[in-house]
């Protein structure tokens, strides 16, 4: 999932229905989220969009799916976390830029005791990825991409550094990530191949999701997690759900 913040978008109110009701902003929400990180590999966290009929895009993009709301509270997650994990076809598309653009965000990372820009972590076995990627042509962006490939990227600005494996080893890679980086959270933002093999490995250990009132049909494109292989289900606990004008934000301990 991704989504691009309007400027001046003004705050929306989410109703929350659990546990506590009460209105909040999405930074409000948000606010006392602490994640504490396994022994072994960052703390995962995965944020996802979706319509009511379970379809995670229209057309490649989630912006016909997403709102005001569901942007707010995507950016929100990211002040909480050291780390932002998205998949090659997904900045593709949705052409990722400075993770944390916003310069009230920063100061609301640093409160939180994080740097004020996120690391951004790139899983693409190919190193199929444009130089020309906002990301990429950002100075002050440091991004790690996971990669099978031997190569590297041209012409970018931004601070690029490589975890190889062949084939690539999510696992691994994880446990690099916290001993190399220091990082010990993650909110991946999919898409849903990436969300898929995290999933089936048992590297995910929490979900944000927003169901959105809307059916996709075959406009639609995947499921959150795509065809997962998993040897059983999954079990979820709630622990919040939030409304705004039908949309529902649910976050989920997986397992």
């Amino acid at each position: 999932m991704t989504s691009t913040p309007a400027r001046n978008e003004p705050r929306e109110r989410l109703r929350r229905l659990h546990p506590e009701p009460a209105l909040v902003t999405a930074d409000e929400a948000v606010a006392q989220l602490a994640f504490e990180a396994p022994a072994a590999r960052p703390y995962v966290v995965v944020n996802m969009v979706s319509t009511a009929d379970g379809r995670a895009s229209v057309a490649g993009r989630t912006a016909p799916i997403s709102s005001a709301a569901d942007r707010q509270l995507f950016h929100a997650l990211r002040t909480r976390v050291d780390a932002v994990m998205v998949g090659a076809g997904t900045i593709r598309v949705e052409r990722y830029g400075r993770i944390v653009p916003d310069a009230h965000r920063r100061e609301l990372r640093a409160l939180a005791g994080l740097e004020g820009d996120a690391l951004a972590i790139v899983v693409s076995a190919s190193l199929n990825l444009p130089p020309d990627l906002p990301l990429l042509q950002d100075p002050d962006s440091h991004v790690v991409v996971i990669t099978s490939s031997e190569g590297e990227l041209d012409g970018c600005v931004a601070g690029v550094e490589y975890l190889r494996s062949a084939p690539v080893d999510l696992r691994a890679a994880l446990a690099r990530l916290r001993e190399d980086y220091g990082v010990r959270s993650i909110l991946c933002e999919g898409g849903p191949h990436l969300n898929a093999s995290l999933l089936a490995q048992g590297l995910l250990d929490e979900l944000f999701l927003t169901t959105v009132p809307k059916l996709a049909g075959a406009a639609g494109s995947l499921s959150i997690m795509d065809d997962a292989l998993l040897a059983e289900p999954v079990a979820l606990e709630l622990r919040w759900l939030l409304e705004c004008d039908g949309e529902l934000f649910a976050r989920y301990a997986i397992g």
